[in-house]
């Protein structure tokens, strides 16, 4: 099976925008720690949202650091039936590194929200006041950002891509 990075920003965008969840990794005072988290996507950047307060907030606080997780696919692929070490999972993820930054500016903060939440309903929504501040807003100033398709069959690698 072969692996192949892609560096289109079609294919990041598409693979980010077919993904309901995505998987933050960060580190606490314990040491490593991924939750799971919605998010929202839009012209290169990257909103998320959570309470605004708990491990994660204050981890991010201590270290803004983040690296999250995208991925689509998972279907069960194999060169050789009979061969276990044939089988893999063709799926294709977005690694992406950065550091969060917390929005504070109220419109700013309903601006972000509205990009999360169109990214699963398509509509529009009005937040009070109170629902507003308390919500912690996540703004991801991404550093680095790697997309790989794992799991593709020699056969159909030479196809598509030699």
């Amino acid at each position: 099976m072969k692996t192949r990075e892609h560096k289109d920003q079609n294919i990041i965008d598409s693979v980010i925008k077919n993904c309901e969840i995505c998987f933050v990794g960060l580190v606490t005072h314990q040491g490593p720690y991924v939750i799971p988290m919605n998010f929202g996507y839009r012209d290169g950047k990257l909103f998320l949202h959570s309470a605004p307060e708990g491990t994660a907030v204050e981890a991010l606080e201590a270290d803004p650091r983040v690296s999250i997780c995208f991925c689509k696919g998972g279907k069960l692929v194999y060169q050789h039936k009979e061969v276990a070490c044939s089988y893999s999972m063709h799926s294709t993820s977005v690694v992406v590194k950065g550091k969060v930054s917390f929005i504070e500016d109220m419109d700013s903060k309903r601006e972000a929200l509205d990009i999360i939440m169109e990214n699963y309903t398509n509509m529009s929504f009005t937040y009070s006041d109170p629902a507003v501040r308390n919500v912690k807003v996540w703004q991801i100033e991404i550093e680095e950002i790697t997309c790989k398709e794992f799991g593709i069959p020699n056969s159909q690698y030479r196809q598509k891509y030699l």
